[in-house]
């Protein structure tokens, strides 16, 4: 009898010694690290090299061990490394969803594995019990942020003003939301209309070939409001090829503020930026710890933000992070 406690017990350091190893590899970070994995919608935009950026580098300060996976922006490639975090048998699990729907059966995988699941910057229509809390903006406030701005600076207008839309990603939640907080707020003045509504993938290329598809197809734009400043910056490069000036011929508003759109803020291309903030790195690791210690987290974690005129991206470029 005394044999098989011993035995037991010399197992059990074995497999301590084991587990402990394993936390001392990857990051560098010491036992009893916490292990993140996290799956990233891609690569298509300045905010989104900044919101990598924070991750890793938030990550690495805190001590967390992080298994990230770059989806390329394609669902199934997030399902993939989902699936595999599971298999890996990670603390935590986060992730910013490349599009809102078909999430379910991944989800309930990770639940019943009993891995929490933190979603950050996008949201999914998934029943709330299938992951632990949101991180990230309010996309409709942006949506409607950028809308007033546009109320506001057409007051006068004694006659139609066009708006063409460059929206974000088909399916994803900033490219629904930005859209219905904008045109809700639009609607209090019945002479902005929107002419043209088309996605551009949340890309600069894809932002300048559709809007020169829109130059070609409507002679009578006046206003451009595009879901993000690389789609916007595209579209500049379209206007101006199109012997146009942009923020004069054609007005500009983006949402994002990263430091090109800033830039083109200041130098009187874009008109008006709502921002939004990628620097979410601190922030998750803060709910990662508390999550895998099973302390409570508030449901929705809105980010803080503001917005920019011409003046105050100027005042905000030389200390700009991102």
């Amino acid at each position: 009898m005394l044999r098989r406690i011993l035995a037991a017990a010399a197992s059990t350091a074995l497999a301590l010694t084991a587990l402990t190893a394993c936390g001392d590899s990857g990051s560098g970070s010491g036992s009893g690290s916490i292990t993140l994995g996290f799956s990233q919608v891609g690569a298509e935009s300045g905010w989104r090299t900044a919101n990598t950026k924070s991750i890793k580098e938030e990550a690495k300060a805190a001590g967390i061990d992080l298994k990230f996976a770059d989806a390329q922006q394609k669902q199934e490639n997030q399902i993939a490394a989902i699936r595999s975090f599971i298999k890996q048998k990670v603390d935590v699990i986060a992730f910013s969803p490349v599009v809102v729907t078909g999430w379910d059966a991944v989800l309930k995988e990770a639940k019943a594995a009993g891995i929490p699941v933190v979603l950050t910057d996008r949201a999914v229509d998934s029943d709330p019990s299938m992951y632990v809390t949101f991180l990230g903006s309010d996309f409709v406030e942006e949506g409607k942020k950028a809308g007033q701005w546009l109320v506001d600076e057409s007051k006068d207008a004694k006659g139609p003003v066009n708006i063409v839309q460059l929206e974000g990603t088909v399916g994803a939640a900033p490219a629904i939301d930005r859209k219905k907080g904008f045109e809700e707020v639009i609607k209090a003045n019945p002479n902005l209309k929107v002419i043209a509504s088309q996605s551009g993938e949340f890309t600069r290329a894809k932002g300048k070939e559709v809007m020169q598809a829109l130059l070609k197809a409507h002679k009578d734009i006046d206003v451009l409001y595009a879901h993000n400043d690389d789609m916007g910056l595209g579209a500049i490069q379209a206007i101006e090829e199109a012997g146009l000036k942009p923020g004069e011929d054609i007005k500009i508003i983006t949402v994002d503020a990263v430091k090109d759109g800033m830039q083109a803020l200041a130098d009187g291309k874009i008109n008006f930026i709502v921002e939004c903030n990628p620097l979410l790195g601190g922030q998750l690791m803060e709910i990662v710890k508390k999550v895998n210690a099973d302390e409570p987290v508030e449901r929705r974690i809105i980010t803080e933000e503001t917005v920019f005129d011409q003046e105050a991206a100027k005042k905000a470029l030389p200390t700009r992070k991102y």
